[in-house]
């Protein structure tokens, strides 16, 4: 039985990731500047950000329709016996309600997976996938695999304001507030499909050093373990010292990734962390 691996744009997985595993990727879609935009095809988050500074309306984000996912499919259906459709957590998006009304056409041929989180916690999730697929794995194994990695699997960012996220609902307003007042660093997480506070630091120094005393705490709990970076516009020079804070430490480096214009809409610029998960689960 073959098995082909869907996802959505908020994986944040490259081009390139994409085509090396053979993963279709559903785009969401941004509406900015009176446009509707899909994600990674006709805009990125350079291009919100300048739109911004230039005095436009804050973007807001939908999801693919569920005939956008059939379609998707009825596609995949042509080359394989099954597929696997593993998406943003349902707590923040509602393009896993739209995969699995689609799928509804499909039968058993069609299994759609909420990940319970986003970016590249979502992203290694889809790559697993599609690794255990080249296997040869069938999709109830994989399937459990996925639910044991996300049990242990960990997200942990800042951000440089939380005006995003407070203006696109995604975290309340005093805590929004708070992020403003004398320099307060937030520390975010993902947990149970939601963003939630992780802490709070004074000053962008010690937010880097929270995230990687984060990663060694990681890998000296879990063992063997994989970690994605993760950054917009603005966040670049962060991460080189988040790397470089973790210097010696041992762990399998999935690279350093963008996020997409549908994240980048809700964290915001200056956005910078990392993305953990056990190597085996």
């Amino acid at each position: 039985m073959t098995t082909a691996i869907v996802t959505d744009s908020t994986s944040d997985l490259s081009p390139g990731l994409l085509a090396q595993y053979g993963i279709r990727s559903v785009p969401l879609y941004v509406l900015f500047d009176g446009k509707m935009h899909k994600d990674g095809i006709d805009i990125t988050p350079a291009d919100l950000f300048r739109g911004l500074k230039e005095g436009k309306k804050t973007p807001s984000t939908s999801q693919p329709s569920p005939a956008e996912f059939a379609s998707v499919y009825r596609e995949a259906l042509e080359a394989a016996d099954q597929v696997l459709s593993i998406h943003i957590s349902g707590q923040l998006s509602g393009t896993v309600g739209s995969a699995r009304l689609a799928a509804q056409e499909f039968g058993d041929r069609v299994t759609v997976v909420d990940s319970r989180s986003v970016s590249m916690g979502l992203g290694m999730q889809v790559l697993r996938a599609a690794q255990r697929a080249q296997e040869g794995r069938s999709v109830p194994e994989i399937v459990a695999e996925l639910e044991r990695v996300a049990q242990q699997a960990d997200i942990r960012f800042t951000v440089d304001t939380l005006d995003f996220l407070r203006i696109n609902g995604r975290i309340g307003g005093a805590a929004a507030l708070l992020g403003g007042l004398l320099n307060i660093k937030p520390i975010l997480t993902v947990k149970n499909g939601r963003v939630e506070s992780g802490g709070r630091v004074r000053g962008h120094k010690k937010a880097m050093q929270d995230i990687v005393d984060h990663v060694r705490k990681y890998v000296e709990a879990h063992g063997g373990t994989r970690a994605a970076f993760l950054s917009t516009v603005g966040g670049e020079d962060y991460l080189r010292e988040v790397r470089a804070g973790l210097s010696g430490v041992p762990f399998e480096d999935m690279g350093d990734h963008q996020l997409g214009a549908v994240v980048a809409t809700h964290a915001g610029p200056g956005t910078v962390g990392v993305t953990l998960e056990p190597v085996t689960a």
